[in-house]
């Protein structure tokens, strides 16, 4: 025993000088993967900045003893920006910097539960098998750095965000704002995440942005976390301010919309109309005139995931081919079209309702 602790403290003096590669002294459940790099964005270093020393073993043992059932293991991430984890699940990876355990064990718990969520709302499950990634920083400046590495070019649209996250080659990328917002921004792009991977068509702006919106409010019980549409305060209250102010979007113009066409208006109001407004309208074609419109609705997305659409061939190709742009006016054509084709072929006749129930779920 005493000449095995020789050999420890042996080992330990020549790993920290150098001389012993660190695979013969680490832990054996924490830093086995990702020491060659198989991405050429230097996401992964081979070196890393940040060795497995400075990974705190405690926040490791204390995912493990203390894990919920969706976490299957707890691996080092080397990386650029801070002392990393990765956390696998049944359907993610969770590439994180953040070291609050309880945390992290609420994150793993949320995505599983949401992608659940997914699944139903899609009404389809087994779907595309491989994990879908996610990257959680600390803080900002993490985050920034690696999204300037990640999204290159489209970097600079990214860091405009003030909080929350985005997705992009089918990752979703965010850091810690806090437990509810970190969830429902997860949420959110989690939705992105799985539409993207598992549809045969992409969705129109009003219609992804919209279900996207139905995940973002939780509540915790005993049982997990618990997706609440209808009392989503966030845009609830941004909905008010626009019926009061009798700013709302006409529904024809909403249709037609898409998140970078309202930004580049550079009009606060105009964000904050498409965003809630189109979370009102997939609530009001599930909920309004005793769920009237609900069948038409839940096959319109059904056809979107099966590649069911009637488009002609050029939207069909857009629809089904990631690499090719998603156009404004691709997607202006085709989100007013399925509402059209789905819902009804005049969509301005369904002004007055759709207010109304804006007005209604707001409580005016």
């Amino acid at each position: 025993m005493k000449r095995q602790k020789e050999i420890l403290i042996l080992l330990s003096v020549l790993w920290l000088c150098g001389c012993v590669p660190e695979s013969r002294y680490r832990r054996p459940y924490a830093y086995s993967a990702y020491r060659t790099n198989p991405y050429s964005t230097n996401l992964y270093p081979s070196t890393p900045v940040y060795p497995t020393s400075t990974v705190s073993i405690s926040v490791v043992d204390e995912l493990l003893t203390q894990r919920p059932y969706e976490l299957l293991s707890v691996e080092a991430w080397f990386n650029d920006y801070a002392p990393g984890l990765v956390m696998k699940t049944p359907h993610y990876e969770i590439y994180t910097t953040v070291t609050k355990a309880s945390f992290l064990r609420c994150i793993a718990s949320h995505v599983e539960a949401a992608h659940s969520q997914y699944e139903r709302y899609a009404g389809a499950a087994g779907l595309n098998p491989a994990r879908s990634k996610v990257y959680l920083f600390a803080d900002r400046m993490q985050w920034e750095s690696f999204t300037r590495k990640f999204a290159r070019d489209q970097a600079h649209m990214f860091v405009k965000i003030q909080e929350g996250a985005y997705c992009y080659n089918d990752s979703c990328v965010l850091y810690d704002i806090g437990v509810e917002k970190t969830t429902a921004a997860i949420s959110h792009e989690g939705w992105h995440q799985f539409a993207s991977r598992n549809f045969v068509y992409r969705l129109p702006s009003w219609l992804d942005e919209g279900i996207a919106m139905q995940f973002e409010n939780t509540s915790w019980s005993s049982t997990g976390p618990r997706f609440d549409a209808a009392g989503n305060p966030y845009r609830l209250n941004s909905l008010r301010r626009i019926v009061n102010n009798r700013c709302a979007m006409r529904l024809t113009d909403l249709l037609s919309s898409s998140p970078g066409q309202v930004m580049a208006s550079d009009r606060t109001e105009s964000v904050a109309a498409f965003y809630s407004q189109s979370y009102a309208l997939v609530r009001f074609l599930q909920e309004a005139g005793n769920a009237h419109f609900r069948s038409q609705y839940q096959r319109m997305v059904r056809d979107g995931l099966y590649g069911l659409w009637t488009l002609t061939p050029e939207d069909r190709r857009i629809a089904s081919n990631r690499n090719c742009p998603r156009t404004l006016e691709w997607n202006s054509r085709v989100g007013r079209q399925l509402f059209e084709q789905y819902i009804s072929p005049n969509p301005a006749s369904l002004e007055a309702a759709y207010l109304d129930f804006c007005r209604a779920i707001v409580g005016q």
